[in-house]
């Protein structure tokens, strides 16, 4: 039974920062460890820097495909690699569209089929090709990216390295004209290399990839032995009016953290909401929602456990609570949910905030 290949793709915030050059300067390192490698397609786009590394690497040649309209262009030879069956093949820009005529439409689709056949692939990518982020990167930096990758091929690969460098390297880079023609320069600067774009553009990059990691180590690895690398924040809403000034202290956590929102309601199953009450718990769900959160509701007598269940099932982080309002004398006697969760939850942060309950 043929087993499938491989991948490992190199993610960047932007072109220029060195994926293709990172990805070839392995690809040397591997064939003089006596892996058989091979370009299955590369683009320089004129940087000597990265033309110069492809030296000593064998290429396979492109083929020509005339279009509908007589017009002659050159794609990748995904038949010619199969033909020639490397350990490893590179092909850059994953999230090209083939040119009509092509046995498959996408880039992504012809290294799936390599991989199929149990063949290596080295890939690039920027970040802003990745499908679920194309609204953001089209607000960020007011370009549409019209190639796109699915989400799958990054969350099913191999391995992910984030080719990682700063925005003033990568502007230095753009004036020094080793990423685009000198004539290009100014009006890569005035749109999509702008600062605040590229400072956005490294964090989404960084981010994705640590979620990536985060996911495949809870799949892989027992959950009590994993770190969260990205944060999340519940906070835990009850029917006293303060619920919705906690909904905004815990929003106010979350965007400076870039996290996940959760609301949690825990409702006694054999308590019935008054109309007062279930209004404010709706007011509560729909704060919530206006801040891009996801509000739940569950019924349980074990406050501290449902509130613990939901925490690791969600992988929080953060807990926002407001301070107890039950009298001195039941807590002395029970106990407060507070101190119960302080026992409970050792990994996860809890903010107690004092409130008003009137």
């Amino acid at each position: 039974m043929r087993h499938s290949g491989k991948h490992k793709i190199f993610v960047g915030m932007a072109a220029g920062v060195g994926k293709t050059f990172k990805m070839l300067e392995e690809a040397h390192n591997l064939k003089q460890e006596g892996t058989d490698v091979v370009i299955g397609l590369l683009e320089t786009h004129g940087r000597k820097e990265t033309a110069d590394k492809v030296s000593g690497l064998e290429i396979i040649p492109r083929k020509e495909i005339t279009t509908y309209n007589g017009v002659c262009l050159s794609e990748m030879d995904t038949e010619a690699i199969l033909l020639r069956r490397p350990d490893l093949v590179l092909i850059d820009e994953l999230a090209h569209t083939n040119v009509p005529g092509s046995l498959r439409e996408k880039r992504y689709q012809d290294v799936e089929y390599i991989l199929a056949q149990g063949i290596d692939v080295y890939s690039t990518v920027n970040i802003q090709h990745l499908e679920s982020l194309n609204d953001l990167v089209a607000k960020i930096t007011g370009v549409v990216v019209h190639e796109r990758i699915p989400n799958y091929l990054l969350e099913q690969s191999d391995e992910v390295v984030v080719v990682d460098v700063t925005p003033e390297t990568l502007e230095e880079r753009l004036l020094e004209g080793k990423i685009y023609p000198p004539n290009q320069v100014d009006r890569a600067l005035l749109n999509f290399f702008q600062r605040r774009n590229l400072i956005a553009l490294r964090e989404l990059s960084l981010r994705e990839v640590a979620d990536n990691v985060e996911e495949e180590a809870y799949e892989n690895v027992a959950t009590s032995l994993v770190c969260n690398i990205r944060e999340r924040v519940l906070v835990c809403v009850s029917t006293y009016p303060n619920a919705l000034q906690l909904i905004r202290r815990a929003y106010r956590l979350a965007n400076y953290m870039h996290a996940p929102l959760y609301a949690l309601y825990v409702e006694d199953p054999d308590r019935f909401l008054s109309k007062q009450e279930s209004l404010h718990i709706e007011s509560c769900k729909h704060l919530l929602n206006e801040f891009g959160g996801e509000f739940l509701r569950l019924a349980d007598y074990n406050k501290a456990k449902t509130i613990a269940l939901i925490a690791h099932q969600h992988r929080i982080t953060q807990i926002v609570i407001g301070e107890t309002q039950q009298p001195r004398w039941k807590i002395f006697l029970k106990g407060s949910l507070i101190q119960e969760l302080l026992k409970s939850l050792k990994d996860i942060d809890i903010h107690i905030i004092a409130t008003s309950n009137k």
